[in-house]
């Protein structure tokens, strides 16, 4: 009898991928659809069509079947990852009320529900109650029940995109605990709803009966529907297996389920996970998300729309290469290889701090992104380079933070996302790392992970460590260079380290000057 294969779909930021793995965590197939539907209303909202979502699974799905090696019938189950923080308002029919406001939103609000005098004071005298207000401002559901009241009034559940399309292929309103990651009252050390005297009860206007209900990761949600078969080509009864977001797929996925091992992610968010049994606030006051590991957590530092900065200079000054690879029929990826190895480790003094999106928690709300060191020499080949060389300082930086409040030494990396397959940021990771950084076997690592989170549930492997170490192994290997350690070593803690401090003040009256970005 054939081996048995998973289906994992995998719905990112730019589109949905639906992939067939094998029990050896190779791709048999795959296919995807974009996602066209994103749109902006007013300056610094980002919405998508929520059943766009769902056409572009079913499209990704039915080319799927067309491709060779398809074969629906050895599949054994099927388990969705998702992006992050993408809220959908659905009626008692399953209908949504709204666009979907995707993570990249940036709107906030100042009409958010009060909270009680106990849990202000007590805010108060942990000095954090700017980090509470930040969060209430924040919620997307304070946004709705504020300046959409009708929706609010008709909204029977609140879903996650992952529970979206769990819930358009089985029929039940359900999510992983896995998936948890947004401006909900998630219980991030328990790994389930917030008990009934949680302080975030007071801060979201939420109600219980419009959350969905909460499983582990590798357990099963229910069966593909008659519906969904239909619309998909997936095999109506397939078991459908709870998987986790796609950050904590992607970190399983490269073989990341140890403290010592780091993932970076080098995607539209890029990141350093580390996978722990041990719940760790790597900032304060804020919670490590749930693993796709169940009973385990994710210890991740974040630079908000890293990798695509570089997508940024590509559109905005990367013409001439995009314009070769169509005529030497070539990867882009390849010529900005060139563009980046054609610059000195250092590019020449050119020192870039990454915080290009106003808004993030880390390091601090008014943070802008800075390139000092110019000279006569730099040519935008420098600020390519420069670009890759910041965003991988901002992460040792997190790196560094996850160390020391956990109190295990990462000894190895792995990379996945988009940037991975750049030899040059792979490199220069490695060297301003001073650690052995490799690639896993497969690009698509969130969608292995959530492989892995459905083999596990099916009982094709007896737990998560069989399965990960049958499914996941590493490609090519980047080891550091000594000569290019030793610049980086410098540069980082003699330039880098010290930039955001000194800045800090000029930021602040960037925004006080020019009102952008907002302050609380």
């Amino acid at each position: 009898m054939p081996d048995p294969l998973i289906l994992a779909i995998d719905n990112g930021t730019q589109s949905v991928r639906a992939l067939l793995f094998d029990l050896r965590g190779d791709i048999v197939a795959k296919a995807s659809a974009p996602l066209l539907d994103y749109r902006s209303p007013e300056p610094g909202w980002a919405e998508h069509d929520a059943e766009g979502f769902w056409q572009a699974l079913c499209s990704a799905c039915q080319e799927l079947w067309t491709k060779p090696g398809a074969d629906r019938a050895r599949i054994a189950g099927v388990a969705v990852t998702t992006q992050r923080g993408t809220i959908i308002n659905v009626d008692a029919q399953g209908q949504p009320l709204r666009p979907a406001i995707t993570w990249l939103d940036q709107r906030r609000t100042d009409t958010v529900p009060p909270i009680g005098p106990l849990w202000r004071s007590a805010f108060t005298l942990a000095r954090v109650s700017g980090t509470i207000d930040y969060f209430r401002g924040e919620a997307e559901i304070n946004w709705i029940r504020a300046h959409q009241p009708q929706v609010w009034e008709a909204t029977h559940k609140l879903l996650l995109l992952s529970g979206w399309l769990n819930y358009r292929l089985c029929g039940r309103f359900a999510d992983s605990s896995g998936s948890l990651v947004a401006y909900l009252p998630f219980d991030y050390r328990r790994r389930r709803w917030a008990g009934k005297r949680d302080w975030k009860w007071q801060a979201l206007a939420v109600l219980p009966r419009m959350l969905p209900e909460l499983v582990d990761p590798g357990v099963r949600l229910g069966e593909i529907g008659s519906e969904a078969a239909r619309q998909t080509g997936i095999p109506q009864g397939l078991p459908l297996l709870a998987a986790a977001a796609d950050k904590a797929c992607e970190v399983i996925g490269a073989g990341c389920s140890t403290p010592h091992v780091g993932c970076l992610s080098y995607g539209t968010t890029a990141t350093i996970n580390t996978t722990t049994k041990r719940y760790v606030e790597v900032t304060p006051f804020v919670p490590p998300y749930p693993a796709a590991i169940p009973g385990a957590y994710s210890t991740e530092v974040q630079v908000f729309r890293g990798y695509w900065m570089v997508n940024w200079f590509k559109e905005q000054f990367g013409h001439h290469e995009q314009s070769r690879a169509l005529l030497e029929d070539v990867a882009p990826e390849r010529l900005f290889d060139e563009l980046a190895n054609a610059v000195p480790p250092g590019s020449m003094g050119l020192m870039l701090q990454p915080y290009w999106t106003p808004g993030i928690r880390v390091p601090g709300r008014e943070a802008k992104g800075a390139i000092i060191g110019f000279g006569d020499v730099h040519t935008r080949a420098h600020v390519y380079r420069a670009i890759l060389e910041g965003l991988a300082y901002a992460l040792r930086e997190g790196k560094e933070r996850i160390e020391r409040r956990g109190g295990v030494r990462i000894r190895e990396l792995r990379v996945s996302g988009g940037g991975s397959q750049s030899d040059a940021a792979m490199q220069l990771t490695a060297d301003i790392f001073g650690l052995p950084t490799a690639r896993p076997h497969v690009y698509e690592t969130s969608g292995l992970g959530a492989a892995i989170d459905a083999a596990v549930g099916l009982g094709l492997y007896p737990d998560f460590d069989a399965a990960i170490g049958a499914m996941t192994r590493v490609g090519k290997v980047f080891t550091p260079s000594a000569d290019n350690q030793r610049i980086y070593e410098r540069l980082y803690r003699e330039v880098y380290l010290k930039m955001y401090k000194r800045l800090q003040p000029m930021y602040r009256d960037i925004a006080r000057i020019t009102g952008y970005p907002r302050q609380l």
